[in-house]
């Protein structure tokens, strides 16, 4: 895995995509950098990507799952080149490592599932293949985007000022964004008079990331600390506060980054509604409900450190969920590429796939 300069190709009508095959490799936009440096990191194989994955040079549920796909690419590559006659069973080694990264955010496991699917019944070499299916995953997750965010910008009523949580933008997805793709649509149809974004501790995604990327497409952000969201709601601004999604279980719950879960609960009590805006490849229907979400925890340093530095007390510890469930009876409307579903409850869910 190396470290370059940024070069990358935005797809057409994005700024920037955090996902880039070129030069016979995987290049990731490093969103550890952003915003002091633009930098990427180049995937030749599939320890590279893993590492990738785990180390959060490219995040978002999204991304990770795409970024999976190229992963099983590389691995095929490499598994037939290295051991011909048994390259299968190598490459499920592979899958194992991939499927270890991160074990909240679903579409990592709906991607390595779809290319396992991509890997039955190639006899000859696995890898062109294999890449195509990676880069029709990509495409079509961009195209998703861009049908969310014309569903979900339609449910705004102008005029009216929003909040969003993290970052569920063109950097979290294979381009476009989520609930960054709704906002993108809702202002370049005059609905919004203002963004607002938390700026979401502990790895500032809000204050790193979605600022940047909003600000690169000329659209006005102004960030909150998370503790100043509920004070900001009861102002009577904020209309909608728009939100992605790592896992959406059966019966609409969802997971999604550490505090979602309060800005629902504020947002309830405020009138104000409530959006998440995933593509069906985030809704697990083999996931009962968010009680059976897995929550990752992530390093104590995380919230002790900034920047490397430390900023709490000698001997103090910290608890460093990284997600949170919000339950579907808070969530207003439930945008997916196949259509909004308001309300959601295990029915309607379960007929968005019939």
């Amino acid at each position: 895995m190396t470290t370059t300069a940024s070069r990358h190709d935005a797809p057409a009508g994005s700024f920037v995509s955090p996902i880039a095959w070129r030069e016979d490799a995987l290049h990731l936009l490093d969103q550890r950098r952003l915003p002091a440096r633009r930098e990427e990191v180049v995937c030749r194989d599939v320890s590279d990507v893993a590492r990738a994955i785990r180390e959060m040079v490219v995040r978002g549920a999204p991304a990770i799952g795409i970024t999976a796909a190229y992963g099983v690419a590389l691995a095929a590559r490499e598994r037939y080149r290295s051991v011909p006659g048994r390259w299968r069973e190598a490459v499920e080694q592979d899958l194992e490592t991939l499927a270890a990264t991160r074990p909240t955010a679903v579409n990592l496991f709906w991607a390595l599932r779809h290319m396992r699917d991509c890997l039955a019944g190639l006899d000859d070499d696995p890898f062109p293949p294999l890449l195509t299916a990676a880069q029709r995953l990509h495409a079509a997750d961009i195209e998703a985007n861009r049908r969310m965010g014309v569903l979900g910008a339609a449910l705004i009523d102008p005029p009216c000022a929003v909040l969003t949580h993290c970052n569920a933008g063109a950097l979290a997805t294979g381009g476009y964004g989520t609930a960054l793709g709704v906002i993108r649509a809702a202002h370049e149809e005059g609905r919004i008079t203002r963004v607002y974004a938390d700026e979401t501790r502990p790895w500032l995604q809000g204050a790193r990331l979605t600022a940047w990327e909003l600000l690169q497409d000329g659209i006005d952000v102004t960030l909150v600390a998370e503790g100043a969201a509920a004070h900001l709601l009861r102002q009577g601004e904020v209309g909608w506060i728009v939100v992605g999604a790592d896992r959406i279980a059966a019966n609409g719950d969802v997971a999604n980054k550490i505090g979602t879960y309060g800005l629902a609960v504020a947002a309830r009590f405020h009138g104000v509604r409530f959006m998440v805006v995933a593509p069906t490849s985030t809704i697990d229907l083999q996931t009962p409900d968010g009680g059976a979400i897995p929550i990752e925890n992530r390093a104590q340093d995380e919230l002790l450190c900034l920047d490397g530095r430390r900023i709490a007390a000698e001997g103090a510890q910290a608890w460093n969920p990284v997600f949170d469930v919000t339950p579907a009876a808070l969530v207003d409307a439930l945008v997916t590429e196949k259509g909004v579903i308001e309300a959601p409850a295990r029915e309607k869910v379960t007929a968005l796939f019939s």
